[in-house]
């Protein structure tokens, strides 16, 4: 197929700059890189877009282009998580076939405490949670159930999550909630932190769905009664993560009817929260064999060495298999 690669880019660029994998690798983008290859090694026609601000130049490219596909890895518009579904939505105007999440999938995650909603409504186990809006922050947080875990709304990858968003009490939490609105301009999540073992289940395809083998984060530096939870450092941080002994891999045992559990779980979430293509749920499993969502990540990060291609690659599944069948998802 005729595939244009559309990702973004943290500052202006000539539409017509094409790019190589190894220029990603030097602009620090590993999954645009490995995807690149792929398709490369696949045998696909190829062409780049990064884009920044300029809605016309993804316009006049992509008519000018007139790819089958777009391979669509944008996260951003200029430098603006907010912004990631109105990519999807112009290329649904253009009607133009691309890879992952539609701008359904991506507003209703984005938004933390919506997704929640909608699940709670569907009767899927969650943590007990309010919202502080930076309109009105919380002064209070009557008959909450602590401690509880403090992050902001909208942001990803762990972004606002750090030792500080774990709150023993009311003051703790309350803190941390003026520190959100303040550092990052935006509504604030507080909810119970729920003690057990962070898994990433990993979710490919639109109506059948196949539901990979979950990954799990394993701290083994760390104190043993210290709260272990996903932050930002956590991460990303290479020698935070080696310090503490941090590594994602095959999750451990689980206990008997929990593997099913989860593929359901993952599978109705999914489903609810309108992703397609491909993505990710995360969940925690308490010592009581109990299963807790997190959130739902639609379009996960695609680098090779990331959870959702270690997940594939654990199920028998290859990285160029595992993005051929994200192309035939967006296809069909």
């Amino acid at each position: 197929m005729k595939i244009m690669v559309l990702f973004d880019l943290a500052h202006a660029v000539n539409p017509d700059q094409s790019f190589s994998p190894e220029s990603l690798k030097q602009q620090d983008k590993p999954t645009e890189a490995s995807v690149l290859e792929c398709l490369a090694r696949l045998g696909h026609e190829v062409e780049t877009l990064a884009v920044y601000d300029n809605v016309t130049a993804i316009v006049e490219k992509l008519k000018a282009c007139a790819p089958d596909l777009v391979f669509n890895l944008t996260e951003s518009f200029l430098h603006d998580r907010s912004h990631e579904p109105n990519i999807p939505a112009l290329l649904d105007l253009m009607k133009v076939r691309y890879t992952g999440s539609g701008p359904d999938a991506l507003m209703l995650c984005k938004d933390k405490a919506l997704a929640k909603k909608v699940l709670a409504y569907h009767h899927v186990r969650l943590p007990n949670f309010v919202v502080s809006r930076q309109t009105h922050p919380l002064r209070h947080l009557r008959r909450f159930t602590y401690p509880a875990f403090v992050k902001p709304v909208g942001e990803e990858s762990s972004d606002g999550i750090s030792k500080a968003s774990f709150a023993r009490d009311e003051s703790e939490a309350l803190e941390r909630v003026k520190y959100i609105h303040q550092k990052f301009n935006c509504d604030v999540l507080i909810e119970e932190y729920i003690e057990g073992r962070e898994l990433y289940l990993s979710v490919l395809g639109n109506h059948r769905l196949t539901v990979f083998p979950p990954r799990e984060i394993f701290f083994e530096q760390m104190p043993e009664d210290a709260p272990k939870f996903a932050t930002y450092h956590a991460k990303w941080n290479e020698k935070y993560r080696e310090k503490w002994g941090i590594k994602n891999g095959p999750a451990k045992e689980l206990p008997e009817r929990v593997p099913q559990h989860l593929e359901q779980l993952a599978k109705k979430v999914y489903r609810l929260l309108k992703i397609r293509g491909f993505g990710r749920i995360d969940v925690r499993l308490t010592p009581a064999g109990e299963v807790f969502v997190i959130e739902a990540n639609p379009n996960p990060s695609l680098a090779e060495d990331e959870d959702f291609a270690q997940s594939a690659a654990d199920a028998g599944v290859k990285y160029d298999a595992l993005v051929q069948e994200i192309l035939n998802a967006a296809s069909a």
